[in-house]
């Protein structure tokens, strides 16, 4: 049977959807700027991605992936481990928080500098603002690139070529298209009402990060069988979080570690290793989602 929508249905859906993405980045901000302030010399990472996830869910919100605890030369994908015992120092700290109403999703990322270099902050937040300025229906991504890197440098400072905003589908975190954070030759023209990422990171170092050490962070890629009992109850149990990444200190399940090389090695899940820079080096990072307007944007997670 085909069913048919007529344009009044169609209108409402598009309506209910917008309002989930608007939703979502409301309660987004609010943990945002909330968790940000708990983030102290001595504060457990543990404790900060706790309050966070956990106000997300008073609020009415689930978890669009990990909170991503990354500090100094870490870029991205760093999460605390179950009965993770680090603190702060005198850190540069960035936090990637993602919520979802019915896998419609906010992303927004903010660096807290406990390390004394503030002007790296400043420089990744005037290439976030910058891009926002400059979106709208029909922009190039290739525009976006250039206004972002021009603005960095112009600190002194390199974007990360190798990192990217995206764009966001439901249960999706990172679908196209690719926001390039350097020049590109080749580029897509944004559509209205498409729901995008913009995600600059600066830094002192080359401007380029790679994967270092074991993930925290897997996300479900199929459900295909597999044998060893552990790992099956494991898989039932990430089944929950559909395509979105969850942290391995999240299940429940006995035997974890070893039921997650059992899966990874079947192909059951992916791992997102901790991206780095070059030791000694520092990196910062800004985001906030939008929907792409025809003469403009909204931002859903200011």
């Amino acid at each position: 049977m085909v069913i048919i929508m007529d344009k009044e249905q169609m209108i409402q859906e598009i309506d209910e959807i917008i309002g989930k993405y608007i939703t979502a980045g409301e309660i987004l901000a609010h943990v945002r700027n909330e968790t940000a302030k708990q983030v102290k010399v001595g504060a457990s990472l543990l404790d900060v991605a706790d309050f966070a996830e956990n106000m997300i869910k008073k609020e009415g919100g689930e978890c669009a992936f990990p909170v991503n605890i990354s500090r100094n030369d870490e870029a991205a994908h760093a999460t605390p481990k179950k009965n993770d015992t680090e603190v702060f120092g005198e850190d540069m700290v960035k936090l990637d928080i993602g919520v979802h109403i019915d896998g419609f999703i906010a992303d927004t990322a903010i660096t807290v500098d406990l390390s004394g270099h503030n002007e790296l902050v400043e420089a990744v937040e005037a290439g976030l603002n910058a891009a926002i300025e400059i979106i709208h229906g029909g922009i190039n991504t290739t525009q976006i690139g250039d206004v972002i890197n021009g603005t960095i440098t112009e600190f002194g400072y390199k974007p990360v070529a190798n990192l990217t905003g995206h764009g966001l589908a439901q249960y999706i975190q990172h679908a196209p298209p690719s926001i390039p954070n350097i020049p590109t030759d080749v580029g897509v023209e944004l559509e209205v009402g498409q729901v995008i990422a913009i995600e600059p990171f600066a830094t002192d170092g080359k401007g380029f990060v790679s994967e270092v050490g074991s993930a925290q962070i897997f996300s479900l890629f199929t459900n295909k069988p597999i044998r060893n009992p552990a790992a099956r109850a494991v898989l039932k149990e990430i089944e929950q979080y559909k395509t979105l990444p969850f942290a391995k200190r999240w299940l429940k399940s006995k035997h974890v570690d070893f039921a997650m090389l059992q899966l990874e090695k079947n192909g059951n899940v992916s791992s997102y290793p901790v991206l780095k820079e070059e030791k000694g080096t520092l990196v910062s990072q800004a985001e906030h989602t939008l929907i792409v307007e025809e003469d403009g944007c909204r931002v859903t997670t200011k």
